[in-house]
This record gives C-alpha cells, structure tokens and sequence, in this order.
C-alpha cells in the first residue's frame, strides 16, 4: 500500500475563506479527507488521484491524502471505502470495473448500493492497436482477415472481465468475427503482446498506446467513442469504419461511502467540480486526453445503473462468473 500525504500551502489555504461551500465547522471536523485510488502509482487514474489531491484542498479546506490500494480490478479499495459507512471523510476514484465487477465476479463484499455517487469526473475512449507488421491499415481490413482466417486472430486483454476484454467481446458480436480472447495479468502485458505480434488485437488507453504508434510499434486502426478522440483527432471510430451502433468508453469518477448525508455529498461535488475546473487542472486533463464529464451526482448514479443493465447481458452471454 502506498500512501502519499498532498499538504496545500497555507497561502491556498486560506484562499477557501472567500468560497461559499459549507465549511469544516459546518458538520465536519477533520482535518483530513482520504481519497482512497484502485490502482498503483502510474496511469490515468493515479493521475488524477494527484490532481485532485493537489487542487481540493484550496476548496474542501481539507489536507488529502492519498491511498493506493490496488488489487482485483479495483475491488479491494472499493471493498475498504464500503466498510466506511457513514464516514464523511471517505473518497474513491472508481471506473469502469466497479460496474462490471459485480457482474463478473460471483461474491464481493459489497454492493454498488454501499456507496454515495459524486460525479463522473472524466471518459475517454479505447484504441483499437494491431501489431505494426499486420497486413491491414484500416478495421474494414482487419474484418476481412478476421472472417478469412477466423480462430487464428487473438485479442488480448488485462484480465477477464476487463472493460478492454467486453469491448473486445462486443467487437467480435458485431462484426460476427472469431478471435481468440487471450487475459494477461494487466494492461502493459496485453499491450507488450500485441507490439510483440502475440496477438494481433488489443483496446487499451491512448496514453499507454500513444507513444508506440508514434514509434511505429503499433497501428491504431479506430477509437471505440462515439466521437473522434481529441488528443487523437486522426484515427477514425468503429462507426465510422462501419461497425453499427458500437460507443465504448472508460471513465473515472468519484465515490463516497452510503450514509454520508446530501449535506456531505453536495459538499464534495462542488469543491471537486472547483477544484478540477481551475484552468491548471483543466490543462493537465486535456493534455492527457482525459475529456471532462463533471457530472451531477444524480447523473452519475443513473449511468451506473445503466451500464450495469448494459453489460449484464454480454456478461451472461459469455458466462463469466469468478470466483
């Protein structure tokens, strides 16, 4: 576990006086927020744990420390935060896998009713990554191949149940194609083993799959949003090439335990929806290609709801029940 204690200065600090959001004295007394990130240090979600712990305290008046509790695709710090009920000093990053997880994995110690949704902070999309020597240059040519040789083609993926592992799943649905689902331990074993032509197929983050297809290491055939990629504007969707009705994208957002109170909850939302629209904030994210979102609360728990009744009939589909 690593945990890394962010102080603000006290001159940020005080700058909170002149904000409007309710302060300590108004219903809670610690000096201490903790902000609990699933993953280790390094990688999209990580980074923002950071830039959250660096900007939050000038508007919650709260020192942040962060905790990393990586393990079981985000399940191990999610099941430490549900232990926190009622505790508002409380915060998680969670993304994509909190809504699968439940539907992959056959006994958690919790439920996504064990916690208080604050926003959908960012998305962003998948990459779509072939090995640099596989003869085809757009994903309208990878079918083609895919239906030729089908059982030949492997995709990779950073575990079952993985959000790259579905998208992979739903790719091969749509375009009626078989491929050969391949899990690694992790997202940088999948990807080393399509850039090691293992694999001739793997959806993963432009930030880990950007720098090899600038180096000519991989090809980035689409993007799976709806939309093109900001930080990527020249690699085409999956619509685009043709695969109908096909919007895949991660997101990360933040989370609280059950039982903190609407006081609480409402609190947390405007100073993170402060703290990470400051224009420091909003650079960082963009030049990571994390596309802001800023969610209500009530839009965040209505999109959980939905991509759990999203995911909940491939999951079945596919029989995916881990113990």
């Amino acid at each position: 576990m690593n945990r890394r204690l962010w102080l603000a200065n006290l001159g940020a600090l005080g700058m909170t006086a002149s904000l409007s959001l309710p302060t300590l004295a108004q219903g809670n007394s610690s000096p201490l927020l903790n902000l609990v990130v699933p993953v280790p240090p390094g990688g999209s979600v990580d980074l923002l744990g950071r830039l959250i712990a660096e900007h939050l305290p000038r508007t919650l008046q709260q020192t942040v420390v962060v905790e990393n509790r990586p393990g079981a695709s985000g399940s191990i710090a999610a099941a430490s935060v549900a232990r926190a009920a009622g505790d508002p000093n409380q915060l998680m990053l969670a993304f994509d896998s909190h809504v699968t997880n439940p539907l992959v994995f056959a006994q958690l110690p919790y439920t996504l009713n064990d916690f208080t949704p604050i926003s959908r902070l960012v998305s962003f999309p998948l990459v779509f990554a072939v090995p640099a020597s596989l003869p085809v240059s757009n994903i309208a040519e990878f079918i083609t191949l895919a239906r030729r040789r089908p059982g030949s083609l492997n995709v990779s993926s950073a575990g079952m149940g993985t959000l790259n592992h579905l998208a992979a799943e739903l790719f091969k649905t749509r375009t009626r194609t078989h491929i050969v689902h391949i899990p690694y331990r992790g997202g940088v074993a999948a990807l080393q083993a399509v850039m090691n032509n293992e694999v001739q197929m793997f959806m993963g983050s432009w930030v880990a799959i950007g720098p090899h297809v600038k180096s000519g290491r991989v090809k980035a055939l689409a993007v799976t949003s709806a939309r093109r990629y900001s930080v990527a504007p020249d690699i085409p969707t999956l619509i685009e090439a043709g695969v109908a009705d096909f919007d895949v994208s991660t997101w990360i957002g933040a989370l609280a335990p059950a039982r903190i109170g609407a006081q609480r909850q409402q609190v947390l939302h405007t100073a993170l929806m402060e703290a990470l629209g400051q224009p420091a904030a909003r650079q960082v994210l963009a030049t990571q290609g994390l596309e802001w979102v800023g969610s209500t609360a009530a839009e965040f728990d209505l999109f959980i709801a939905a991509e759990g009744r999203r995911w909940s009939q491939l999951v079945r589909d596919l029989r995916l029940n881990l113990s």
